[in-house]
């Protein structure tokens, strides 16, 4: 499965060097089976098994084979980048913009959890202030959002504390105009994925001189 994964890997992306992540291309599969050095039929097979996977687009007209990646396929592709950039060069980082928002109070509930809080001294190297500076996200930031879904993050356990349940947590180191902290996500999928719950030793409303509306960004370490 791995070995198909891969060579299905190679394949989109000879599609994404041909110009198939920026515009539809027009692409027959005796084409790509020249590209790919493939039989005929090799080179048909893999564009199927790619349209199934719904990594790529095709539309098929009478004056040909027209193919485009899908947002799927892009993430894909972004994905293996970003782990040989991280092989060459270290450390990948990120930054997120977003709009200082008030909370429910939620968040400093959850972070004065002393079966959470123990284990931020422990992973992240901080007492974290009780509460969470709230960051509402917009469309074009989204993107760039959902990478943090994707990735392993630093992950602060679940727990069991008077007959109720706490989930794990994920959490990303972070900067905030100079000021650390860490990004904290529920690991869970009902949650707003368009808010942005950051955690610091500190307050980070009062430290920055942040009110409702500001717009702050955010260096995420991945």
């Amino acid at each position: 499965m791995l070995l198909n994964h891969e060579k299905m890997l190679e394949v989109l992306k000879r599609l994404a060097q041909l110009g198939a992540i920026k515009k539809v291309i027009k692409l027959s599969s005796k084409d790509l089976a020249a590209e790919i050095g493939q039989s005929l039929q090799t080179a048909a097979r893999k564009l199927k098994e790619l349209e199934d996977a719904e990594l790529i687009e095709r539309m098929l007209d009478k004056d040909g084979q027209y193919v485009v990646i899908t947002g799927k396929g892009r993430d894909t592709l972004y994905r293996e980048y970003l782990d040989y950039k991280r092989i060459f060069e270290g450390e990948e980082r990120i930054v997120i913009s977003g709009k200082v928002m008030s909370g429910m109070g939620e968040g400093g509930y959850y972070v004065s959890l002393e079966g959470y809080r123990k284990q931020f001294v422990e992973k992240l190297g901080f007492d974290p202030y009780p509460g969470t500076l709230n960051l509402k996200i917009p469309k074009e930031q989204m993107y760039f959002r959902k990478m943090l879904d994707e990735e392993e993050g630093i992950i602060i356990s679940g727990f069991v504390s008077e007959n109720r349940t706490f989930g794990d947590v994920k959490a990303f180191r972070c900067r905030i105009d100079g000021v650390e902290g860490a990004v904290v996500l529920p690991v869970r999928s009902h949650y707003q994925a368009d808010v942005l719950e950051v955690i610091a030793p500190v307050k980070l409303r009062d430290r920055l001189n942040l009110k409702d509306g500001d717009v702050v960004e955010v260096e995420v370490i991945l």
